[in-house]
């Protein structure tokens, strides 16, 4: 039988949504007659970023409780009440053989639907700290997918399966494409590149550090690629210049990559996994708020294996530029970190994810 059905869901940031779509990708690959349907929350990104990688999306109306207090928080029984009707309907419609969630607020009422009328489902969690959906869902799925050791902290252990995080099958393969990267960029194929990535929401601490250091860059010959996030491009496109190139979102992240000879990133588990593939020497500055400081978590062990510089952001004001002058100065670093930060990569969690998924089918 190839007519198989997938429901998918995750979303809220391209950490959760790109793993949804490579693993749709590679089911897609094998199984060219299968049918896909995801499942996000109404207005997040995923419902522009799902449709533009060629799958249908339907969106549920809800959110997460806000941290602070909020009168947001009061209508959230009902988007939750409200959701799992909606995600029950949605199941009901399309009969998927297996379910998937990458986490993400929408995930919960669709997966705890589909377990209530015993559809199998998978979980993916790319953090060391689970997400608080992934953890309520634990108990209704049959297979969690992780990429760190230790996750029965948070699962139950006859569930957890080490597969490694997915990432764009473009970064799989070998970077080539270096002429026609710095071409679509505009850049000087000459001059050392720096790339920074905030997220895909963009990081605020970050886009200040770059912003402050503009100079000092300039001064080092430095030409950079700045993906700020929709929410602060137009307070920072007045920058975009010859040598400054600033954008919301990258689409074309292989291109930027190809180009990038450093990386300024963030440490959230789909872009260390990404960045374990790329193979360039990369400073991360994690955020201080997320869950268990789990970024920080993520950074350090690279850290350790000598795979990664960190700098936190208590420190940027002290530590940024001299940790970054000693690092482009020094030909063998770059080396060292690149090699170091590749020999990590897992370049087969996709797959082993599908294949996870594939001995659900055959139950």
């Amino acid at each position: 039988m190839d007519n198989y059905r997938f429901i998918l869901s995750g979303g809220g940031t391209g950490g959760h949504i790109y793993p949804a779509i490579a693993i749709a990708d590679e089911l897609k690959l094998r199984h060219p007659n299968a049918a896909f349907l995801f499942v996000g929350a109404k207005d997040r990104m995923e419902m522009e970023k799902v449709p533009g990688a060629g799958y249908k999306i339907k969106g549920l109306w809800i959110s997460g409780i806000q941290r602070k207090l909020s009168l947001k928080n009061l209508i959230f029984p009902f988007k939750l009440i409200s959701s799992l009707i909606s995600a029950g309907k949605i199941v009901k419609k399309f009969k998927p053989h297996v379910v998937i969630g990458t986490g993400g607020f929408a995930s919960g009422p669709v997966l705890k639907m589909a377990s209530r009328k015993g559809i199998p489902c998978v979980l993916q969690e790319q953090n060391s700290y689970a997400g608080i959906t992934n953890k309520l869902l634990a108990k209704h799925v049959a297979k969690i997918c992780v990429a760190y050791d230790d996750m029965e902290r948070f699962f139950p252990v006859d569930k957890i399966v080490k597969t490694g995080n997915p990432v764009r099958a473009d970064l799989i393969a070998p970077l080539k494409h270096n002429d026609k990267a710095y071409e679509f960029f505009g850049l000087n194929p000459e001059k050392i590149t720096l790339l920074v990535l905030g997220g895909s929401l963009g990081a605020r601490r970050i886009n200040q550090l770059i912003e402050k250091e503009l100079d000092f860059f300039s001064k080092l010959g430095i030409q950079l690629i700045w993906q700020c996030g929709r929410g602060y491009y137009e307070e920072y496109k007045k920058f975009h210049a010859t040598d400054v190139k600033i954008y919301d979102f990258l689409n074309k992240m292989n291109f930027a990559y190809s180009a990038a000879d450093i990386i300024i990133s963030r440490a959230g588990a789909s872009s260390v996994s990404e960045l374990c593939i790329v193979g360039k020497p990369v400073i991360f500055i994690p955020s201080p708020n997320v869950a268990e400081d789990h970024q920080s978590k993520n950074a350090r062990s690279l850290v350790l294996k000598q795979a990664a510089l960190m700098v936190e952001e208590k420190d940027l004001a002290d530590k940024f530029e001299s940790v970054f002058s000693d690092l482009n100065n020094s030909g063998d670093s770059k080396k060292l970190l690149g090699e170091n930060i590749k020999a990590l990569a897992q370049p087969d969690a996709t797959k082993n994810i599908v294949d996870e998924i594939e001995h659900l089918l055959k139950i």
